[in-house]
């Protein structure tokens, strides 16, 4: 029983309370307008605003890269630095509000929250597949449905707090929230007892040789996957109240957001504890990439969106939520299936650089799309054309250069456990 209860109050817990706060930065387009009018209030341009998203995305993915060496020796000081710095971006933030400076919001949530989403999203992982090593994916997808499921639990209380006390104090008062849960997460994640670990002295020629693994076709495969996936979601999901309104559904945007939400967690934990019972987990990749390349076929050649049928609309948008949160939280068990647990902080990190260029590239290729098109309405319809070749592209490379394991071998590992 004693074993049972750590596992919960030591990597469960924790890593839902970290990732719950982290998450949130999926609620910009709920603060964003609000910014933008308060800067073109004061006869400011707001163009730039848009940037802050992706490079909150793009220093999450790099950090996350560069840095996991350093989560991989010390969970307690990065979930502590993550704490810090994605509280004190959300803060600054409501400070650039006050201050009018936009170059203020994008160093604040662009940059320093990014840094903070990027270690925070790795601290727990690790901790949790040593704890449930016998449902690794359902752990690891635990945690990360909390970082889908921050916009369904913070949506409702966003919309609740920006008419009541403005933009710039809600992003205080949530600030504070966010800090309270991620500084209890991180005093409660701990390793299991008995798991000893021996890291190698910093070298700058090891840090920097741990991306020679880019000259493995299979993560290259790997890599391309994730990247395709997380950039066709990022066009979609950025726009999506954009398209609910598109079709007719203005009044009910922020509900069936948040419905969305919900179908963004459970692919994160549906398909991570699927993939735990299957011989190959990038089985669950295939299944994926197929069921997004037929919801957004069917929406594309229907004219789901053009058309008004809110229907098809629905199911598209949650086969590709589902499907987005899937991708992440089978990435990291994927990995350690294939490199072993040795270094996976590290190679994890690495991977989701690809969350960093899709964070550059899906939704800005997106409003590209839009602001080039007839009407917004053909815009959001046209995205479809350019997700519908990625994903194709995507499976095509899954099948060609992801294959199993015959011989499951793992990198240079200096991990022991401890009889």
């Amino acid at each position: 029983m004693k074993n049972l209860s750590n596992k919960w109050t030591r990597a469960a817990i924790p890593a839902l309370l970290l990732h719950c706060s982290i998450g949130t930065v999926y609620c910009w387009s709920l603060f964003s307008p609000h910014i933008k009018n308060v800067f073109e209030s004061a006869g400011i341009s707001a163009s730039a605003l848009g940037w802050a998203f992706s490079l909150a995305i793009f220093f999450l993915g790099m950090s996350a890269a560069f840095l996991g060496d350093f989560v991989e020796k010390d969970i307690h000081k990065a979930s502590l630095i993550a704490t810090v710095c994605f509280a004190i971006g959300v803060a600054g933030t409501g400070l650039a509000v006050r201050l009018q400076s936009m170059f203020l919001v994008i160093l604040c949530y662009g940059v320093i929250m990014g840094v903070g989403l990027g270690l925070g999203y790795l601290s727990p992982v690790k901790t949790l597949m040593l704890w449930f090593k016998d449902n690794k994916g359902l752990a690891t997808g635990l945690a990360v449905a909390g970082f889908g499921a921050a916009k369904m639990v913070f949506s409702p209380i966003i919309n609740a707090l920006v008419p009541a006390i403005g933009v710039e104090f809600t992003l205080y008062t949530l600030a504070t929230v966010w800090f309270v849960m991620m500084f209890c997460g991180h005093l409660l994640l701990k390793k299991p007892d008995g798991w000893v670990e021996s890291h190698a002295k910093f070298e700058l020629k090891a840090f920097f040789k741990r991306f020679t693994i880019f000259a493995d076709p299979k993560f290259i495969g790997i890599w391309l996957v994730f990247y395709l996936n997380i950039t066709c979601g990022l066009a979609l999901i950025h726009c999506e109240s954009e398209i609910y309104e598109a079709v007719g559904l203005a009044s009910m945007a922020g509900l069936l957001c948040t419905v969305t939400g919900f179908f963004n967690a459970a692919g994160r934990l549906g398909y991570s504890a699927l993939g735990d019972h299957m011989k190959d987990r990038n089985t669950i990749y295939k299944i994926i990439l197929i069921s997004e390349l037929a919801l957004t076929a069917l929406g594309l050649f229907s004219g789901a969106i053009t058309g008004n049928i809110v229907w098809i609309c629905m199911l598209l948008l949650i086969a590709v939520n589902l499907g987005y949160g899937g991708g992440f939280s089978n990435l990291p068990t994927l990995l350690s299936d294939v490199y072993g647990m040795g270094n996976i902080s590290s190679i994890h990190g690495i991977a989701l650089s690809a969350w960093a260029m899709a964070g550059l590239t899906g939704n800005q290729i997106a409003g590209l799309i839009v602001e080039s098109s007839a009407s917004a309405q053909v815009g959001y319809q046209n995205i479809l054309y350019f997700t519908l070749a990625l994903y194709a592209v995507a499976l095509v490379v899954d099948f060609l250069l992801i294959r199993p394991n015959r011989n499951k071998t793992s990198t240079e590992s200096t991990e022991t456990k401890a009889e």
